[in-house]
């Protein structure tokens, strides 16, 4: 960052850190700890749609490498998309197994990096539930090299939860990097299977 920068009070983009996502399986037990929530085995990696073949080359690589193990029970990897046109990556391991569901996470991340569509890929997704069905998410911004929690509002609709948000934000911060822009705490409706706990 140069001199002017500095002056302007601009700063360089924080470089997207993958590695970040291992931090995962920790911060699930510090929120289990905490809040009584814990994974539902289900993940999610949100990227914006690029047609042609390359990109249909990298998405079939994807899917051969989730659905590796399908022959010995494991459940294929799911494609959909949005209402606003993203399409969404659904992961499913077993709920107590968070290190194999977040290894998914950053394997189809680094193929989509690797094969030049890291600008396309927007976030991804862990998601949580309590014994009484409440829904979060750990939201790990792609770009920003952070996370944050969603946490859908219990009475459904497409309101958040911002007291159990903020609880959350406070209890992970020695865990994983949070997100401290609260603008960029974008909420992730629709076909999110990770915040729903299913498709």
């Amino acid at each position: 960052m140069g001199l002017l920068d500095s002056i302007l009070g601009r700063s360089k983009p924080v470089r997207p850190d993958l590695d970040q996502l291992f931090a995962v399986p920790s911060a699930a037990l510090t929120l289990e700890a905490g809040t009584g929530f814990t994974p539902t085995g289900y993940g999610s990696v949100c990227f914006a749609g690029v047609e042609g073949g390359t990109f249909a080359r990298i998405r079939q690589d994807v899917r051969e490498l989730l659905d590796a193990d399908t022959g010995r029970g494991g459940v294929p990897v799911e494609f959909s998309q949005d209402t606003y046109g993203y399409t969404w990556l659904l992961a499913r391991q077993p709920a107590d197994d968070t290190a194999a569901l977040v290894n998914d996470l950053h394997a189809v991340n680094t193929l989509l990096q690797d094969g030049g569509f890291g600008p396309h890929l927007l976030c991804s997704l862990i998601g949580f539930r309590n014994a009484e069905g409440r829904r979060l998410a750990l939201v790990y911004l792609y770009k920003r090299g952070t996370f944050y929690p969603f946490a859908p509002a219990q009475d459904g609709g497409e309101r958040r939860d911002n007291q159990l948000e903020l609880q959350v934000r406070a209890m992970l911060g020695d865990d994983l990097r949070v997100e401290g822009d609260l603008s960029r705490w974008f909420p992730v409706w629709g076909r999110a299977g990770a915040v729903s706990g299913g498709p």
